[in-house]
C-alpha cells in the first residue's frame, strides 16, 4: 500500500559550531537548497515558552507572505 503522506521536515545534516561561533553548511545541503556564494539567509527562531527550541534558515529572497504560509504548517507539526 502506497503512503501518500508527505513528510515536511527531516534532518539533512548535523553541523558543529566552531570556537568563533561559525558553522559550515555541507556541500550536499547547499546544492540541495541551491545556495550560492553571497546568498542571504534569514534565521528564524521558534520558541517554546521562554526558550528557543529550534532555528529555521530561509533564503532571504523567499521571505514574505509565502513564507508564513509555508512555515505555519511546518511549525505546527514540529511544535505539536
Amino acid at each position: 500500500m502506497k503512503n501518500d503522506k508527505v513528510k515536511c521536515c527531516g534532518v539533512d545534516a548535523v553541523v558543529t559550531v566552531d570556537s568563533r561561533g561559525q558553522i559550515v553548511l555541507p556541500k550536499e545541503v547547499r546544492e540541495k537548497i541551491k545556495i550560492k556564494p553571497n546568498d542571504k539567509l534569514a534565521i528564524i527562531s521558534c520558541r517554546s515558552g521562554d526558550e528557543v527550541c529550534c532555528l529555521i534558515m530561509v533564503k532571504a529572497e523567499n521571505l514574505g507572505d509565502s513564507v508564513k504560509s509555508f512555515l505555519g504548517p511546518i511549525l505546527k507539526e514540529v511544535l505539536g
